[in-house]
């Protein structure tokens, strides 16, 4: 019998916890190989196990053309 393929990054709890949205500091939830926003719906990828937390390497939401968009970015520009 084949195994079935892991369809979502391993990631533990606790640590799932304390990690934040680089730009909003908001929490982000596990979705398949990524940690996606919980607020502007950025999508951190996980590589090789590793949450790569990085706004450049973050994916867009869907309808969203630029991290300009985001609510995270329009909330960290306000004074």
């Amino acid at each position: 019998m084949s195994e079935k393929p892991e369809t979502s990054a391993a990631i533990d709890p606790d640590l799932l916890e304390i990690l934040a949205c680089p730009l909003g500091k908001t929490p982000v939830k596990l979705e398949g190989d990524y940690l996606v926003c919980t607020q502007c719906g950025l999508r951190y990828p996980i590589r090789d196990g590793i949450p790569v937390m990085l706004i450049d390497e973050a994916e867009l939401p869907a309808g969203v053309s630029s991290i300009e968009e985001t609510i995270c970015w329009k909330q960290s520009e306000t004074p």
